[in-house]
């Protein structure tokens, strides 16, 4: 049996931070990966190819090697149904969320790099607000919808608004770039 974590360790915070690293520079990349396949129609899908073979690497040879050396028994029959159900849904919802940035990307305005921190912010906004109302409703406070604190949904307005200021106040491209023809004659 394994015994738990420390209650005081900050293991959690900074695995949770590289969590927030990773996603947080996950639109960008993709867009890069995306808009450099050299394929204005497909790049997307090739890109989200991509994006499933680095899921291969890191989600599955991963934890096989580290459930080996620790000698779990890593056999999906050895699953409890429920968890592995529960996982598979999670790992589907997460890839068609994935996928969504994808096709949000390849139907934004253009120009698209405008709009990728958009597209990321109302993601990374809205997504806390849906996990915030799912766990409320499958895990209810003890006490009822009353025992929640006020803070909490300061919280949900202030993540909703964050998303929506944004969204209105993106920063623009800047200067078009001046043609070389024009820089030589300067010179």
């Amino acid at each position: 049996m394994q015994s738990a974590p420390a209650q005081n360790s900050i293991a959690w915070l900074l695995f949770a931070l590289l969590t927030v690293v990773s996603w947080g520079v996950y639109g960008v990349f993709l867009h890069n990966g995306q808009t450099n396949m050299g394929d204005m129609v497909n790049g997307r899908y090739k890109a989200f190819l991509l994006v499933g073979v680095a899921y291969f690497l890191v989600a599955i040879l991963g934890p096989l090697a580290m459930l080996k050396a620790a000698g779990a028994d890593w056999r999906f029959w050895s699953y409890p149904p429920k968890g592995l159900w529960w996982s598979l849904i999670a790992g589907g919802v997460g890839a068609i969320g994935a996928f969504g940035v994808l096709l949000a990307f390849g139907a934004a305005p253009k120009p698209v790099p405008v709009y990728v921190p958009v597209i990321m912010s109302i993601i990374f906004a809205g997504a806390p607000i849906v996990n915030a109302f799912v766990s409320i409703a499958t895990h209810p406070p003890e006490g009822g919808m009353g025992a929640i604190p006020w803070q909490f949904w300061l919280g949900i307005l202030l993540a909703a608004s964050g998303g929506a200021l944004v969204t209105k106040f993106k920063p623009g491209t800047g200067p078009a770039p001046k043609p070389a023809a024009a820089i030589e004659k300067k010179g």
